[in-house]
């Protein structure tokens, strides 16, 4: 039985990569995927997907690893925890590239003691402004440019996906 969860949400596709997104998400769950896309209103010519997918820990990373790098598409994706697994949540824009974060039950990003360290080192130093280094930390600038893709996808058909166990 799978162990973990979670949704990808495809906010942007151009058409012709569909299929490959699709190939790819296939690859990584061991099972064939058929998404169902819809206009992209905020991007006119788009495409978007969202899907809930079961599979083993580590599932969303490995989509991650399979899509990030692709221009012109803009995704997210989420695992939540799994007994002895921290959640996470993935995204990629062409413009941000990708961002990861380990999140908490309740949904909070929770930022590694080791990287919160460096940062207020760094700040000490006069290397960054702390304020915009956590914002970096926490994905905000992902947030910005992915929320108009989240809200013009509310509504949308969601479609489950499990993995080949």
């Amino acid at each position: 039985m799978a162990a973990a969860r979670g949704v990808l949400y495809v906010h942007s596709a151009q058409p012709a990569l569909c299929p490959h997104i699709e190939w790819a998400v296939a690859g990584v769950l061991g099972v064939p995927v058929d998404l169902t896309w819809t206009a992209q209103p905020a991007a006119p010519g788009t495409l978007r997907a969202q899907a809930e997918w079961e599979g083993r820990p580590g599932t969303a990373a490995a989509i991650t690893s399979s899509l990030m790098g692709w221009q012109r598409i803009r995704f997210e994706i989420t695992e939540d925890a799994s007994p002895g697994v921290d959640g996470s949540r993935h995204a990629y824009t062409p413009t941000l590239g990708a961002f990861t974060a380990v999140v908490g039950a309740n949904g909070d990003i929770l930022v590694p003691e080791d990287r919160l360290r460096n940062v207020m080192l760094m700040a000490a130093q006069g290397r960054v402004v702390l304020e915009d280094e956590l914002d970096r930390l926490l994905g905000k600038q992902w947030d910005e440019e992915l929320e108009s893709f989240r809200y013009a996808g509310e509504g949308a058909p969601v479609r489950w996906l499990h993995a080949a166990v």
